[in-house]
């Protein structure tokens, strides 16, 4: 995508930006709409080692290159190579593995859709943990016309994004919807024009990273132990991360600039 800056090219299918706190991962394999082979997913983990041993990085933004897609799924061409249930799981495994991974991350993830987010391309959106689309995107899981089903995580993580009886719906239908209907539904928590995604992605970005660092990934943790747990553990897990804040520089901190009516100055401490 355009506007880019501090662009590294070194990854065969990505190209990873660096800036200040907020790190971007762009799909880059515009002859295929950025279609998810196995290398690809093999860089986009290690991308995220890379990331993720920074302490400086945040925030983490997926995109795909170009105008057209954002992932228009799965490569159909290795797919078909799965021709024993062994090689079937295995590819559902690696993928669904990376995509848990993303969902865990230390990182808050904002996928910016600026095209197709079909199959595989869905399921790695809804696994970030929130997305924003430009107009023109269109979302779907058309596996089941494929033999198939989503592999990567997508019959879990829908119902719990969208509800049991819709998430069935789109599964068992195959549908393809656009972005406005995507937004009715809750899986986008915005539509935009096209030329403003990037913009309005950096625009959230810049605000979480104006937070406390401890405070933002102690809210991704306890926000988690409640959707995957029972409500007795998640409101648990979240007294137990209030606790530990209570004991960081940073409470203080941001308490003082309150009472002083100045801006906090974070440092992850």
């Amino acid at each position: 995508m355009k506007g880019m800056q501090g662009a590294d090219s070194k990854y065969k299918n990505l190209i990873i930006c660096l800036e200040d706190g907020l790190a971007v991962i762009v799909l880059n394999r515009p002859k295929a709409l950025n279609a998810l082979n196995a290398e690809t997913i093999d860089e986009i983990g290690a991308a995220l080692d890379e990331i993720e041993a920074n302490p400086a990085n945040r925030v983490l933004l997926i995109t795909g290159s170009g105008d057209k897609a954002f992932v228009a799924g799965a490569d159909i061409r290795e797919l078909k190579e799965c021709d024993s249930e062994a090689k079937g799981a295995a590819a559902s495994e690696k993928g669904s593995k990376l995509f848990r991974r993303l969902e865990t991350t230390r990182l808050i993830t904002i996928a910016g859709v600026n095209g197709f987010a079909l199959g595989g391309g869905m399921e790695l959106a809804i696994s970030c943990d929130f997305r924003f689309a430009a107009s023109t995107a269109m979302f779907g899981l058309p596996e089941v016309g494929l033999g198939i089903i989503p592999g990567y995580g997508g019959t879990q993580r829908l119902p719990r994004l969208i509800g049991r009886g819709l998430a069935m719906e789109l599964i068992a239908t195959g549908r393809k919807f656009d972005a406005h209907y995507a937004l009715h539904i809750g899986l986008v928590n915005r539509v935009v024009p096209q030329h403003d995604l990037l913009n309005l992605c950096r625009q959230v970005a810049q605000e979480i990273l104006a937070q406390a660092p401890l405070a933002v990934s102690a809210a991704k943790k306890a926000l988690h132990a409640g959707i995957e747990g029972d409500a007795d553990g998640g409101y648990k897990a979240e007294s137990v991360e209030f606790g530990k804040l209570c004991l960081s520089k940073d409470m203080h901190e941001g308490m003082a600039a309150f009472v002083e009516k100045r801006k906090a100055e974070f440092k992850g401490e």
